[in-house]
């Protein structure tokens, strides 16, 4: 769960920021194939066809707050029943195969998978999701497909979730499926927090509006995004506030443009930033997106590396100054309040 964070931030607190972020700890293993899915399992456990397992199925775009809560109440069902507890999922997101505008993912493909080993589950069952599958229908889907890889003698999702064909796998569609062949459903209602559902829009609503702190504690972590070191435009150089230029994939949410404080992920050390997102509006330039990050305490090349930057706190608005020195006297009071409240070195074991 997310740390407490309070300001400045100590080094060992910015460490377990940055691996909470990260999902450091999320190691899934090795895999093996299954039934068209991919199958990790923890030591010990048995699977099979007649081995009673308590599933809870879903996305779980960012592993958020009410993702959590329903694998809780999955896992304590599990445990009622002495039983393991399988988390099954897709891969990729379904929205990705079913919509042409799918929604921004708050999480890649692969660390949303790998989210999951953070479910304390006995086994993760990933299927992979192509339009044939998204054709078959549920029923197919729990009786053959899980249902040659684990028997479900209880199956959770949450009360807005649908799968299969059509979308006719409903919490009360996979409850008379269930009292037919032997296995309970439920299906959990969203978790509300300050009258509103916890859901994955809602996440990605903050983020976009500004809002990464509030985003931060319905994730139950800070939000991260992943990238590419490369060359950027120099502007930031030649005003003497060299940058990383960070490359990202369109398909994930990024938050709103403006200045936020951070750590900036190279390798196992995470170095405090302050990361402008968006284009800058100082310069003419043609409009693109793009994210350049100052690093403090670090020197060196990263052309070429794979980095991650996670948002701690939103700083201003983007704004366009009328002068060099007005850009300039508001660069140092973004990089001041990063130095003074999230470090002026980088911060190793992160990973």
């Amino acid at each position: 769960m997310l740390p407490e964070v309070s300001f400045p931030i100590g080094q060992a607190e910015a460490r377990d920021v940055v691996r909470t972020s990260l999902l450091s700890d999320a190691r899934l293993g090795e895999s093996e194939r299954l039934s068209g899915a991919r199958v990790y399992r923890a030591p010990g456990c048995v699977l099979g066809p007649d081995r009673d397992f308590v599933c809870v199925v879903g996305a779980f775009d960012g592993l958020h707050l009410g993702h959590r809560t329903i694998i809780d109440a999955a896992r304590a069902d599990a445990l009622r029943r002495g039983v393991p507890l399988a988390v099954v999922t897709f891969d990729p997101d379904p929205s990705e195969v079913l919509s042409p505008a799918s929604p921004l993912r708050l999480l890649s493909d692969a660390d949303r998978v790998r989210s999951l080993a953070l479910a304390d589950a006995d086994a993760v069952i990933v299927f992979d999701f192509t339009w044939d599958f998204s054709r078959r229908t549920y029923a197919d889907f729990l009786l053959d497909m899980l249902g040659a890889i684990v028997r479900p003698v209880a199956v959770h999702v949450g009360s807005d979730f649908t799968f299969g064909a059509d979308g006719a796998g409903t919490p009360e569609s996979i409850a008379e499926l269930g009292r037919s062949h032997g296995f309970d459903a439920y299906g959990h209602d969203l978790v509300r927090r300050d009258g509103v559902p916890v859901s994955s829009t809602r996440v990605r609503g903050l983020l976009r509006g500004g809002s990464p702190e509030e985003a931060a504690s319905l994730l139950c972590r800070h939000h991260f995004v992943r990238g590419t070191v490369e060359h950027g435009r120099g502007e930031g150089t030649g005003l003497g506030f060299p940058t990383a230029n960070l490359a990202l994939d369109p398909r994930d949410c990024i938050p709103a443009d403006g200045v936020y404080a951070g750590y900036f992920v190279v390798g196992d050390v995470a170095w405090p930033t302050a990361v402008n997102v968006g284009t800058p509006r100082s310069f003419e330039v043609e409009p693109h997106a793009m994210l350049e990050a100052s690093l403090l305490g670090f020197s060196g090349d990263l052309y070429g590396d794979v980095a991650e930057v996670v948002f701690v706190r939103f700083l201003r608005a983007p704004q366009k100054f009328s002068s060099p020195d007005a850009l300039v006297s508001a660069v140092l009071a973004n990089i001041d309040w990063t130095r003074e409240n999230l470090g002026e070195s980088g911060v190793g074991g992160v990973r």
